[in-house]
């Protein structure tokens, strides 16, 4: 479904149903749309219409640019604050939740203030306005059997979603879901699939996994995988790189798909979109690449070049890899392969060791005193022990999260259930408000439901409907469990055999369907409730995997609905929980960790990190964390008085010296969440750092 454009008394509201976001533009009057044929703008959008006005503000802070008619970017909103453009046809790119394009033929003033961007017309003035949504599915399903000769063809497949071979494949809006995978008795691939012709190919050995290990950087190639025992990376021009230079198959093909990647971002500065990237001129002195050149060239060329380029020499200046993807050594974790290259994760392939279960409750037991320096009550029975047994420890990784797709429960990572990718496909178009129940089953535990439901309802960029529950029988949250929502948080005891309610137990098992898009299950080893969830319906949530001292829930519970509310997704959301509270590592993702409940209309989610500096100034370091809607390649713009740059995400986008009322205006307009010596911080953050001296 298109987004939706509609007019109104102060402007357009333009929402995207499927994604749930909604950008506004304001205007000096009143304004009736009247629809255009999309294909009749020079940029790919879904809806589109023509409004006449004089004035055109945005309230909120996003990447603008203008273009001139030959797509050169010849002005911005990040880098100004007035700018005067003489009369011609331009095409203002908005780069907000939902992505807006602007046509004009006409003068324009640009104008940044503290009330937004303001664009400006001599008159008023006809501008058709269109809008595409980020959401993408893929467009067909492979049947494989488990033989490797097929799971190789299946995998050589996925890069028929790429909508480029060149260096743009790094943006995320421009590779394109790949087709999902099925397994079935024997091969088949739709004819619409076709592999790009790319003259790359992957050697790789006929085992599940290299063939898994290879599939991202095959993916983003648009390489075709042939059998072959001596690892190698080849292409038609004569290329031969041995992809176990770093050690092993999985480490270097991480190593080679991060380093081209990051090159590719760097190349696509000098192409129709391009914008100057930090990391670009951090690495001009050690990068001998003739950008302006290699940029026309053959991707085998391009490939050749930056395989020249030593990984150490650029390795600091990578972002941060969003995820890594964990799977056990079983053909069948092929099905939920493509939803991790289209994140493009990279993929291991282990068999983890459990945790011995003593050492497990020293951990849990370490956390507990950390966190309560006394006895406090837990949201279970404490009677029964989790299966600790089940719990397994991955390897240690840099990224933001890890995915584990195998057996067991894994300990500060997140649980992957091929089911909530496919949840996720299917979610259903809805331009009302945000949904959210919160539901409180234990009346000692009030104040986590009552601090999350004002959270819930201090968003200001989308409509919130939040509404509390409280006391529910089990009839009645089996109900609430199957309404059409999207975040439920539920605030009670779990036990073994299900959700606590007033009148006995409901087990999620029981349930037919949920319709619940995402869930926060804070009540104890909430894990089997959770999974049972997106196995019905769900797409995602965040669960516990032991018990949870009631105190300690609350803090951890706040902090989620705050972040939630501040467009962190899932997965972000509980990553910085987790660094913030002792108790973070208890909880976990079921699901696709990706799905959030509010937006972020300045762009990526950003957590600030603070600390005096000796001459008395603020040092800033802007962390910043993909969308729901962004992947690897997604670019951010940190609205600070000092930065000039774009910045790649995710990671630290660069460490920025503010005077203390730059930094009291910059968190009085954006409120990102701040950390401030190890504590994470939503209010009062320059007093609390000034408590702190320097």
């Amino acid at each position: 479904m298109d987004p939706i454009i509609e007019g109104g008394d102060g402007g357009l509201e333009i929402r995207d149903p499927i994604e749930r976001r909604r950008v506004v533009l304001e205007t000096d009057r009143a304004v009736s749309p009247t629809e255009v044929d999309p294909s009749a703008l020079r940029v790919p959008v879904g809806s589109a219409v023509r409004v006449a006005a004089r004035e055109i503000v945005l309230p909120r802070f996003v990447d603008l640019f203008v273009r001139d008619a030959s797509g050169d970017a010849i002005a911005d909103a990040n880098s100004l604050q007035y700018r005067a453009l003489p009369a011609e046809e331009y095409v203002v790119e908005v780069n907000a939740p939902v992505k807006v394009y602007l046509t004009v033929d006409s003068a324009l003033e640009l104008v940044v203030g503290p009330g937004g961007i303001r664009l400006a017309f001599p008159e008023s003035t006809p501008v058709t306005v269109g809008a595409r949504s980020y959401h993408h599915r893929p467009s067909a399903t492979i049947t494989t059997t488990t033989d490797p000769a097929d799971l190789r063809t299946a995998i050589s497949s996925l890069s028929s979603a790429l909508k480029t071979t060149g260096p743009e494949r790094s943006y995320p809006t421009l590779r394109g879901h790949p087709p999902l995978v099925e397994l079935g008795e024997r091969l088949s691939v739709p004819d619409e699939i076709a592999r790009p012709e790319t003259g790359v190919r992957m050697a790789v050995p006929s085992t599940v996994e290299a063939l898994f290990a290879a599939a991202p950087l095959a993916y983003y190639l648009g390489a075709e995988l042939v059998a072959g025992e001596e690892p190698r990376l080849l292409t038609d021009a004569g290329l031969d790189y041995d992809l176990t230079s770093a050690g092993s198959l999985e480490s270097t093909v991480r190593r080679v798909l991060e380093r081209v990647f990051f090159l590719d971002c760097l190349l696509r500065t000098e192409g129709y979109a391009g914008v100057d990237l930090s990391e670009r001129a951090a690495v001009a002195d050690a990068v001998d690449l003739e950008f302006d050149r290699l940029y026309d060239e053959p991707l085998a060329e391009q490939l050749a070049a930056y395989l020249s380029v030593p990984y150490d020499e650029i390795a600091e200046q990578i972002p941060t890899w969003s995820l890594v993807a964990c799977f056990s050594p079983d053909p069948e974790g092929i099905e939920a392969l493509p939803f991790v290259v289209d994140e493009l994760a990279t993929v291991r392939v282990v068999e983890p060791d459990p945790i011995p279960p003593s050492d497990l409750r020293e951990r849990m037991v370490a956390d507990y005193l950390d966190a309560e320096n006394g006895i406090h009550f837990t949201r279970g029975r404490g009677t029964e022990n989790p299966p600790f047994e089940s719990v397994v420890a991955l390897p240690e990784s840099n990224a933001v999260e890890q995915v584990w797709f195998g057996p067991g429960l894994p300990w500060n990572a997140s649980k992957g259930v091929p089911d909530a990718y496919r949840n996720g496909l299917g979610r259903e178009p809805n331009a009302g408000p945000i949904d959210i129940t919160v539901v409180r089953n234990d009346s000692a535990m009030d104040e986590e439901s009552t601090a999350a439901a004002d959270a819930y309802r201090s968003g200001i960029d989308l409509p919130f409907d939040v509404h509390v529950e409280t006391d529910l029988s089990t009839s009645e949250l089996r109900r609430a469990l199957a309404a059409d929502a999207d975040f439920l948080h539920y605030v009670g005891h779990i036990d073994p055999g299900g959700f606590r309610c007033r009148d006995g137990l409901l087990d999620a098992e029981s349930l037919d369907a949920v319709g619940v898009d995402a869930f926060l299950l804070n009540g104890c080893r909430s894990y089997e409730q959770g999974v049972a969830l997106v196995e019905r319906g769900a797409i995602g949530g965040v669960v516990t995997l032991s018990e949870v001292i009631n105190s300690g829930a609350v803090d951890v519970g706040r902090t989620i609905a705050r972040l939630l509310n501040r467009g962190f997704p899932l997965r972000a959301a509980l990553a910085l929980a987790r660094s913030g509270h002792a108790l973070g590592g208890h909880y976990l993702v079921v699901g696709d960790g990706t799905i959030d409940v509010a937006q972020n209309s300045n762009g990526a989610p950003i957590a600030c990190e603070l600390e005096r500096t000796t001459d008395g100034a603020i040092e800033l370091i802007a962390h910043t964390f993909l969308p729901s809607e962004g992947g690897m390649g997604t670019v951010t713009y940190p609205f600070l008085p000092s930065n000039d740059r774009h910045h790649l995400a995710p990671g630290a986008s660069g460490s920025f010296q503010l005077r203390e009322t730059e930094t009291r205006q910059f968190f009085d307009r954006f409120a990102p969440p701040a950390i401030v010596d190890g504590n994470l911080l939503f209010k009062n953050v320059v007093d609390q750092l000034n408590d702190q001296g320097p």
